[in-house]
């Protein structure tokens, strides 16, 4: 097996770990995929030395109260948006996809291994153990529409021309899943969801929480222009609804990949070619 495979097989049930709550095995897990970084010269020391201080602050912010409690949790948002934007140095995120097309009308795409966004859920989870939420009852019918909404965001995203009915079923599919599933979609909800939105819902109630998370999801999208704003924006009201409903982030995770996968099998993607 190709060594560097090690380090996010090793991430991939970490993650799967962390949905099941078991701490010391996740932890163990975590470690052993950035020992495998390591002695695969993927973290410098920079690196490790940011990944360390973002989760000695997540252990020591879940165990205080008060002010304190809430300057963990600011520096945890900002140390998640850092790791987000790749700007903590040292990280060598394996390009597993360059410029490929999901089909003829399609933008080129290109994809990482990141070693840097996965880290935000662990950190997170370690932060704050409700991040996964708490179960309660569903009302499945509720659920069902949000879903349904969700998914006619494509169809109409390409009514107005941002999109393309294009069906694909590009070789590299399998990888795009388990990349998005388990790093992509598991650390946006982790920080938008279970962290931003479930924070906000405690304190100034669920619609303020629901509202303000899906907005700043839908501006991290701002580098595709503003459309992509507003359907991303839309997406995270869904996604919102979803976590909202079940009580669940694992939920949450599963529509958004639900809907990245859709769009990557029936519509141009990531965008249409102009």
């Amino acid at each position: 097996m190709e060594p560097t495979v090690w380090i996010w097989g090793l991430l991939a049930c970490a993650v799967i770990s962390g949905f099941y709550r078991k701490t010391l095995l996740t932890a163990v897990l975590v470690t052993l995929g950035l020992l495998a970084a390591v002695f695969q010269e993927r973290l410098s020391i920079i690196a490790i030395d940011g990944i360390v201080i973002g989760f000695l602050v997540a252990y020591f912010t879940a165990k205080q109260e008060g002010k304190w409690h809430y300057a963990g949790l600011t520096f945890m948002l900002i140390w998640s948006l850092a790791l987000f934007a790749h700007v903590i140095p040292g990280f060598d995120n394996l390009q597993v996809l360059d410029k490929v097309y999901a089909s003829l009308d399609s933008t080129p795409f290109t994809m990482y291994l990141n070693l840097d966004k996965p880290l935000v859920f662990f950190g997170l989870l370690l932060a704050c153990p409700l991040l996964l939420g708490s179960n309660k009852t569903c009302n499945v019918k509720a659920l069902v529409l949000v879903i349904m909404g969700c998914l006619s965001l494509l169809p109409i995203a390409a009514g107005l021309g941002a999109l393309k009915f294009s069906f694909s079923m590009p070789h590299w599919l399998w990888l795009f899943a388990l990349n998005n599933l388990l790093f992509t979609c598991v650390a946006e909800e982790a920080l938008f969801r279970g962290f931003i939105q479930q924070g906000l819902s405690k304190r100034f109630g669920w619609v303020i929480g629901l509202v303000v998370a899906s907005l700043l999801f839908g501006f991290a999208h701002i580098a595709g222009g503003m459309l992509l704003v507003v359907f991303a924006g839309l997406a995270g009201l869904c996604y919102g609804l979803a976590f909202y409903l079940t009580g669940r982030l694992w939920v949450a995770v599963l529509l958004h990949f639900m809907f990245n996968l859709v769009h990557l099998i029936f519509f141009t993607y990531p965008m249409l070619a102009k």
